[in-house]
C-alpha cells in the first residue's frame, strides 16, 4: 500500500472535518476509559536512500495486523508543516488511509520542550491531536527523538542500507539514545534487496558493535526494499518485527525477540567493525 502524502493547500486549511479537537479526546478518553497506545520511534538516518518509502511500508504493514496508525515525521528532512500545527497539531493532521493519518512536525517538538530540555509531552499531544490512531510511528532525528522519548519504555527503530554512511549513522543513533534515555535494546530495518548476501554480515557486525561498545542489544531485524517490492509489507520477518513490536504493550516487563532475526552475539575473537568491508 503506497501511500500519497498531501500538502496542505494554504494558511487557512483546516482539520478534516470531523477531527475531534485535542481537548475533547482526552475528555473521552476520561469517559471511555484508557486507550492502549503504542509508540514505535524511528530514527531518522539521511544515508538511507528513500526513506519515506520505509515508513510508508511500516505503516501498511501496521495496517495489516488491523491497528490505525499515526505517521508523525519530525525529521529535518519532512516537509513544512500547516503553520497552524505549532499551536493546534490537530489542523496539521491529514487523513491518507482509513486507518492511516500524518502529521508533517518539522521543527514542531521544539515548541514542546520544557526548562530541563525535554519535549516528552509532545508524543501526548500528538496522540490526543489523532485520537482514532492507536499506533505512532514517530520518525525524528536522533537528539529530537531523545528529547520527545525521555524514559519511556520503547525499543528504538534503527535505519540503515547496504552503504557505509548510513550504518555508522545507525550506530551513532543507537548510542545516542543509550546515553541520553538509557535505551537498551534496537530493532533495525535494513533498505536492501531481500537477495542481498551482505545484509546478515552488515547486521550482524552491527549488532556487534552495539553489544560491545554499548551493552545495548539488536533485538529484532528485516530486510525489505519498497522500491522494488509493492509487496514488501507482507514479507514475514517485517510482520514478525511488527508483532514484537506490538507485544510490548502485552507484556511491558519483557522485550520479547522478534522471531526474524534475534541476533547472537559474537563475544569470542576480534570484534567485526560494521564501518569497514561493508
Amino acid at each position: 500500500m503506497m501511500i500519497n502524502r498531501r500538502t496542505p493547500q494554504g494558511p487557512h486549511a483546516g482539520p478534516a472535518p470531523g477531527r475531534a479537537p485535542a481537548d475533547q479526546a482526552s475528555g473521552l478518553r476520561r469517559l471511555f476509559g484508557p486507550v492502549r497506545r503504542h509508540l514505535l520511534p524511528v530514527a531518522a538516518n539521511p544515508f538511507v536512500p528513500d526513506s519515506q518509502a520505509l515508513l510508508e511500508t511500516l505503516s501498511a504493514c501496521l495496517v495489516m495486523q488491523g491497528r490505525r496508525v499515526l505517521m508523525v515525521d519530525a525529521a529535518s528532512s519532512a516537509p513544512r508543516p500547516h503553520e497552524s500545527a505549532f499551536f493546534d497539531l490537530a489542523a496539521g493532521v491529514e487523513s491518507l488511509h482509513a486507518q492511516v493519518s500524518y502529521l508533517a512536525a518539522r521543527g514542531v517538538p521544539l515548541a514542546y520542550v520544557d526548562t530541563h530540555g525535554s519535549a516528552s509531552v509532545f508524543v501526548d499531544a500528538a496522540f490526543d491531536a489523532a485520537p482514532q490512531s492507536d499506533v505512532m510511528l514517530l520518525h525524528a532525528d536522533p537528539t529530537d527523538l531523545a528529547r520527545m522519548l525521555g524514559r519511556r519504555a520503547v525499543r528504538p527503530l534503527l535505519l540503515g542500507a547496504d552503504r557505509p554512511e548510513s550504518i555508522k549513522q545507525a550506530y551513532a543513533s543507537c548510542k545516542l539514545l543509550v546515553q541520553r534515555c538509557g535505551l537498551m535494546t534496537f530493532d533495525l530495518l535494513l533498505a536492501a534487496r531481500p537477495d542481498n548476501r551482505r545484509s546478515g554480515v552488515i547486521v550482524e557486525r552491527l549488532a556487534s558493535c552495539a553489544d560491545n561498545f554499548l551493552g545495548a542489544v539488536m533485538q529484532g531485524w528485516a530486510v525489505v526494499d519498497p522500491r522494488l517490492d509493492a509487496q514488501a509489507a507482507r514479507d514475514p520477518a517485517l510482520q514478525a518485527l511488527v508483532g514484537a513490536q506490538l507485544a510490548l504493550d502485552e507484556e511491558p516487563h519483557t522485550l520479547p525477540a522478534s522471531r526474524s532475526g534475534s541476533i547472537p552475539m559474537a563475544r569470542q575473537g576480534a570484534m567485526p567493525n560494521p564501518f569497514h568491508g561493508s
